[in-house]
């Protein structure tokens, strides 16, 4: 049916589209006119063929999404309440964010774990206490986001020592299932390009790779945060499952998938205009559904300024569920197969992170690169080529440079501190740190404010 029904078109080729392009620009140059780079060097065209589409293989997850609800362990009980409500809610996977040991039994008492993923931030290393965990939990379902490494960046300094920090994962690695996370979030939110981001992620890994060995490869899974390129961060997701397949490949592993945990940037989020943030994170999840996120956490409008709050909670979780329950993006998770613009960012992505990995293997690796600083310099300076490009306009945040409501005040609605703290601590290296874009700009609006009677 398909055959017959193309038969009675005559294919263009892409040099007539581009003479006919040529032609309605009466003069104009094509290049100049029509073709603009990305801060990642990636030239964007205005038209795509099949010729632009590279690889064949579907490359997204095979199931679709899980909402996921984020929860901070601080009273085992009161979280208990809030996981079961969440499940009642519409959530199917929960993250729990703790700083301290907690009673696994009460926080998970009354919950059906048998294919309830949970994720566990621990900001600590326990060994034992995780394999306690894994116990009241279903281990196939069961994820550690514990990650030496990236707290080391972000940090900049070990738990422990090297030694030592080693040691505790290679026992939580040997007791529990998927106990090695990658932060990729982290680059992102301090200001690396996609690429960056990409090349970044995928060297983190290959250090683990290079310590646990290919046999511990299935046990190693990611974190992700996106922005507000909508196509690009559908491509940046798709392209990291072509770099990690092209890496285990490389170790002799095959047919082995990443396991992607993503979250909407907060570098992108704002204190002024603050109900913008809810447009930001909802186009942030369709990239991530479309990407092919395993899991997708979505925070709230008011993540960056107020306590977790029903109200932010409750519509955080619903626009996941009306993506997911109303708009039809249910198994979505391949529906930019077709998209040859999504496949040819896809690819070009990929490439460019690939060549980003194989200088930092060849500097030594990814831990010897960081504790050089030439990750932090590198991501330090996309990050202010995007803070010129806020300050000149041509990167836009509705509400804080284009559009602000002046009459939206915001001292005294302040209850978390919105912007980079000082730590004078001593560091083994000058960290990575988070930054959200508009942070300078809020700090001065909020000194220009006049108090309101």
């Amino acid at each position: 049916m398909s055959d017959f029904l193309f038969s009675e078109f005559e294919e263009t080729s892409p040099a007539a589209w581009k003479q006919k392009i040529q032609v309605d620009l009466k003069g104009a140059d094509y290049n100049d006119t029509l073709l603009w780079k990305t801060n990642e060097g990636i030239t964007v065209k205005p038209f795509y063929t099949k010729e632009d589409k590279t690889y064949q293989k579907p490359i997204a997850a095979k199931e679709g999404f899980s909402i996921c609800q984020t929860i901070i362990i601080a009273n085992e009980k009161e979280e208990n309440l809030l996981l079961l409500d969440a499940l009642e809610r519409g959530a199917t996977a929960i993250q729990f964010i703790a700083k301290r040991k907690f009673d696994p039994a009460i926080l998970l008492q009354g919950a059906d774990l048998t294919a309830l993923k949970i994720y566990f931030k621990l900001d600590f290393l326990d060994a034992a206490f995780t394999a306690e965990i894994e116990q009241f939990s279903n281990a196939k379902h069961c994820y550690f986001q514990i990650d030496i490494l990236g707290s080391l960046a972000e940090v900049g300094n070990w738990f422990v020592s090297l030694k030592e920090d080693y040691h505790q994962l290679e026992k939580i690695a040997s007791s529990t299932e998927n106990s090695i996370a990658v932060s990729g979030d982290l680059y992102q939110n301090a200001g690396a390009n996609m690429v960056q981001q990409l090349a970044y992620t995928l060297a983190h890994a290959n250090e683990y790779l290079n310590h646990f060995g290919a046999e511990n490869a299935h046990k190693i899974h990611f974190q992700f945060s996106v922005a507000g390129h909508y196509f690009h961060e559908i491509a940046k997701l798709r392209a990291f499952r072509l770099l990690w397949e092209a890496l285990l490949k490389e170790y002799g592993i095959e047919n082995m998938e990443a396991h992607i945990f993503v979250q909407p940037s907060t570098r992108n989020k704002t204190i002024y205009d603050y109900n913008v943030n809810m447009l930001r994170t909802t186009s942030e999840c369709m990239s991530a559904i479309l990407g092919g996120a395993d899991t997708i956490s979505n925070i709230p409008y008011d993540h960056i300024y107020a306590e977790k709050n029903d109200f932010g909670e409750r519509i955080a979780r619903n626009q996941l569920l009306i993506l997911q329950q109303e708009s039809g993006f249910q198994e979505a998770q391949n529906f930019a197969e077709g998209s040859y613009y999504i496949a040819s960012l896809s690819t070009q992505m990929a490439e460019k992170a690939l060549t980003i990995f194989k200088q930092i293997e060849q500097g030594g690796g990814f831990l010897k690169q960081l504790k050089e600083g030439h990750i932090q310099r590198k991501i330090k300076e996309n990050a202010s080529k995007e803070d010129a490009q806020f300050r000149h306009k041509e990167l836009i945040l509705l509400g804080a440079n284009l559009y602000p409501n002046k009459e939206n005040f915001m001292q005294g609605n302040l209850a978390l501190d919105p912007f980079v703290k000082q730590r004078n601590i001593k560091t083994l290296f000058p960290p990575i740190i988070r930054k959200r874009l508009s942070e300078n700009l809020e700090k001065q609006r909020l000194q220009q404010e006049t108090p309101q009677l």
